[in-house]
Formats: structure tokens, C-alpha cells, sequence
């Protein structure tokens, strides 16, 4: 497990360099003592290990920019690709407070030749437009929800693609949560998209830190949403992580075909696939503790497997891990 004894950690995302593992997760202080002040104080830390299971904090990757600017907020989730030419690229959401004090998320990166030192971009790269994605004009939600980043290359080779955290202008308000959608030929440069997803009434309000992975051969995607922000159907369900069955990493994406992948306790599970065995396996961060407090900390790897049509961690189905 990852943890630090004087700072909470929550959402996190790895690179693998081909000999370490890299996580880069937020961190904030627990001097700050509410753990919902946390968001607020976010930077991005760092840390490797070879083994996924212990890790060594290293300098921290990125942190929140002087004002003016679209990160001068806060600097949160996103996720690490590297360029054919060898640049690591660092998607991540910058967030900055609007007159009435709710917060705009917009995508920014910053770019590395080694994961360790970081240079941002000169400005964000991405935010919420009409009409596809809904702005904070809309007064629906408590803020402009454009962010968690999820980049990865296109199947057939042309360009990458971006899965955002967004919200539809219509349906439901508490299920107008949507994959968002933007590609590039290089990486730079972004074309805003459709998205991959429709808004539901047996949806979500938003669907956090998404993530699209082929497992074993299948098409997956996951996300978490906590239950006071889904729509009443979803709520009894007490999921923290959820998974949605796919024909491809691009979709089509149902998502009232959505099923729980963790309990509300851990939250933003993250795949990954082991390097020595290619074995998928599950992280998670502790959520909600057993007095019912904001916990934290990145969980050991869970492995996971398909049992029927569903993901399920390996322990579910009683297989030793």
C-alpha cells in the first residue's frame, strides 16, 4: 500500500518506464484537517517501485500555477503516454474558481524526458464547449466538470484519443455524466469530439477518472461516481468503482449496462498490467473508513479476471491471489 502518515492521497495513474513503476497520485496535507479542504490543495506527487507493491516518494511532478492561469487552482487526476520520439506527455485537469465560487476544470499537459522533471505547456489544451458538453452557465451542476484526462493511442495507429470526465446539456441532472471525447494527431494540438456516451435516466452524474483498457482480450471501461451523485436507481448499488462492457476502447459505450467493481469503500480503481506475467490487476484508493471518514492512501494490487461477462477481482470468485 501507498501512504503517507502526514498527507491524504487520493486519485493517482502509472507509467511504466519498461524497468520502474511510476505513480503519480494528488496529495494534500492533513494539517488542513477537514479531508474535504483537500481538493483545493492539491499537488501531484511521485512515486516508483519495481515490484508495485513498495514504493519510494521521489520529487514532486507537478504543482498549481501562479495566477493568472488555468491551473491556479488546483492541479488534478489525469495520465502519462509517451511520444513515439520518447517525450513522456502528462495529461492532467487544471482548475481555477469562477465569480460565484464553484470550480472550472479545463486539460492542460506538461511534457518529460525522464518522468521526474516535468515542464508545463503554455495553457490548457481542451475545456467544456456547446453543444455537446455542458458549462457551468447551466446552474445543473455544482461545477464545470471537464477533467480526469485518460489518453491513449488509437488502435488503427492514427493519432491518440482523450476520455473525459463531462457532462451532457441534457437529460437528468443527476445522470447527465458522459464519456467525453477528443483526439490528436500529435498530441499538442486537440479536436474536440462527441461523446462516447449518452446521458440516462439509470445513470450517473459524472463518471470520474475514467479508464479503457483491453483485458484479456475484452474491451472494458471503469470509472467510479459516488452515490449521492447518480441517479436513485444506482444509489442501493453502494459502489465505489464501476465497469462498463465494450465492443472497443472507443464504444460504443452503454452505460446503464454499468456494474459495481468495488464497494463505495474503495474508489477511482485503476487497472494495470503487470509486467513479469502479464497479469491485470486492480488498485483502488480507501475511501470510506468504518467510522464512515475519508480514509486514503493507493491500496497493493487486487488481480482481477472475467467470470462470465463481468470483471470481477480474483478474490470474488475464490481464486487465491
Amino acid at each position: 500500500m501507498f501512504d503517507l502518515p502526514d498527507s491524504w492521497v487520493w486519485d493517482y495513474w502509472f507509467a511504466d518506464d519498461g524497468e520502474r513503476y511510476h505513480l503519480f497520485f494528488l496529495y494534500a496535507s492533513r494539517a488542513l484537517h477537514d479531508p474535504e479542504a483537500r481538493h483545493y490543495r492539491a499537488s501531484i506527487g511521485h512515486a516508483v517501485s519495481t515490484d508495485l507493491v513498495e514504493w519510494t516518494q521521489v520529487a514532486d511532478a507537478l504543482v498549481r500555477s501562479d495566477a493568472p492561469a488555468f491551473d491556479e487552482l488546483a492541479t488534478w487526476t489525469g495520465s502519462v503516454v509517451r511520444h513515439p520520439d520518447g517525450t513522456w506527455f502528462m495529461f492532467y485537469t487544471g482548475a481555477t474558481l469562477a465569480p460565484g465560487g464553484q470550480n472550472v476544470q479545463r486539460i492542460g499537459y506538461a511534457t518529460s524526458p525522464d518522468l521526474f522533471t516535468w515542464t508545463k505547456a503554455g495553457g490548457p489544451v481542451l475545456e467544456a464547449k456547446g453543444p455537446w458538453y455542458e458549462k457551468l452557465s447551466s446552474g445543473a451542476w455544482h461545477d464545470e466538470a471537464f477533467r480526469d484526462p485518460w489518453v491513449f493511442a488509437d488502435p488503427g495507429g492514427n493519432g491518440w484519443h482523450m476520455l473525459i470526465t463531462a457532462r451532457s446539456p441534457e437529460g437528468p441532472a443527476d445522470g447527465r455524466g458522459v464519456i467525453g471525447h477528443a483526439w490528436s494527431a500529435d498530441l499538442r494540438t486537440w479536436e474536440l469530439r462527441e461523446p462516447l456516451s449518452a446521458p440516462s435516466a439509470e445513470g450517473f452524474g459524472q463518471l470520474e477518472v475514467l479508464q479503457a483498457e483491453i483485458v484479456d482480450g475484452r474491451p472494458v471501461v471503469i470509472f467510479s461516481c459516488l452515490k449521492e451523485q447518480s441517479t436513485e436507481s444506482r444509489r442501493a448499488a453502494a459502489a465505489g468503482t464501476w465497469a462498463v462492457p465494450a465492443e472497443s476502447l472507443l464504444g460504443p459505450f452503454d452505460i446503464d449496462a454499468a456494474y459495481p467493481l468495488t464497494d463505495e469503500d474503495l474508489y477511482v480503481g485503476r487497472l494495470l498490467q503487470r509486467r513479469s506475467d502479464g497479469q491485470w490487476l486492480l488498485f483502488a484508493f480507501r475511501n470510506i473508513g468504518e467510522d464512515g471518514r475519508f480514509v486514503g492512501g493507493v491500496t497493493d494490487p487486487m488481480p482481477v479476471q472475467w467470470d462470465g461477462g463481468r470483471l470481477v477481482r480474483r478474490e470474488a470468485v475464490g481464486v487465491s491471489a
